[in-house]
């Protein structure tokens, strides 16, 4: 911000100089009949112009936890001026009583015109301090927030990347392709139905991978054929349960989300007839999403892409300005995601 800046104290002498030497371009002191010495009037204007400056620098951090937090960013710069507009003239009252009264022995009415000069120059700088606050404090504002669209961006073409990898990464396209052989070498009929659930699931990555959002009746559409896949490929080794109100399926989730945590379970558990993994989907009744499995670690795990959990809770940070929670105990793992009405 600017009253913290570290050259704020150069800028205040350039600036108090600059105006002295158009005070005196201006015969300032000649028309408003006033008798000082060019170093009193040098100290006079330097004086207010630190006050000024200083006095805001030291009231900004009460306004700002006060008002920013709170009421927003037209409060704190509004209120903060306003409170700007009382330091600059008695900064300005200060200085001409030192200048005047003690250094030159005048009294108050010899020093009525230098103070109504001065409280007029206060006031214009502290407005002139304010606008360059504000046009810096916007300017950082729309730098964060530029950022931030920037980093979203980032995460979702990373997700979008990743889901797409995840699906057509040659394990993937290998198990599936096995199980739809064995399938078709044995005449069995639920090849087509296979094929049928396998075009879905790219379907569904085609259609929403420029998304940022989906509705949760969308997303369950996907979860549907890709864990019919995932139950040909494990058969009584997975267990998946699904149980998620009407209402809350026209709520909102990140694309694919349900299908990064269903992968990321099974990529680090145990998925075995003797040792089933159990998956729970359902809705909490708190707006928010929650998959559950029991934990069963592997002894070797896949490299991960260290993508999965942090894009979902970036992109949910992003998106929403909201979190994802994480819950480990010694006997399961669950993540909740909130469930976003756009409503």
């Amino acid at each position: 911000m600017l009253f913290n800046h570290k050259y704020r104290y150069l800028f205040i002498a350039i600036l108090s100089a600059y105006t002295f030497l158009n005070t005196v371009l201006c015969d300032v002191y000649y028309y408003f009949n006033i008798e000082i010495e060019w170093y009193y009037a040098l100290l006079t204007i330097s004086g207010i112009t630190f006050l000024t400056w200083e006095g805001n620098r030291l009231i900004k951090p009460y306004f700002k936890r006060k008002f920013l937090a709170q009421k927003g960013k037209i409060h704190f710069l509004g209120f903060f001026f306003l409170a700007g507009n009382v330091v600059a003239p008695l900064s300005a009252l200060l200085v001409v009583f030192f200048v005047g009264n003690i250094f030159h022995g005048y009294t108050w009415e010899q020093n009525s015109n230098p103070l109504k000069l001065n409280i007029i120059y206060a006031s214009l700088i502290n407005l002139f301090f304010h606008l360059l606050n504000a046009i810096l404090f916007f300017f950082r504002e729309y730098k964060r927030h530029w950022m931030e669209v920037e980093d979203l961006r980032k995460k979702t073409t990373q997700a979008q990347v990743q889901l797409v990898k995840s699906q057509i990464n040659p394990h993937f396209l290998f198990n599936n392709l096995n199980v739809l052989s064995g399938m078709v070498i044995k005449n069995n009929p639920e090849a087509n139905h296979f094929i049928e659930e396998f075009s879905k699931v790219y379907r569904y990555i085609l259609s929403n991978q420029d998304k940022e959002l989906v509705e949760l009746k969308s997303e369950l559409e996907f979860i549907t054929p890709y864990l019919f896949l995932l139950q040909k490929r494990f058969d009584e080794g997975l267990v998946i349960s699904i149980n998620i109100p009407e209402h809350y399926k026209t709520w909102h989730v990140v694309p694919a989300a349900l299908q990064m945590l269903i992968e990321n379970a099974i990529k680090h558990n145990i998925v075995s007839r003797n040792k089933p993994l159990h998956i729970d989907i359902h809705a909490n009744g708190s707006q928010t999403l929650v998959v559950k499995n029991n934990l069963q670690p592997r002894q070797m795990v896949e490299p991960s892409t260290k993508i999965g959990l942090q894009n979902i809770k970036k992109r949910y940070e992003l998106i929403s300005g909201r979190d994802i929670d994480i819950k480990k105990t010694a006997t399961e793992f669950e993540v909740s995601l909130p469930l976003l009405n756009l409503n």
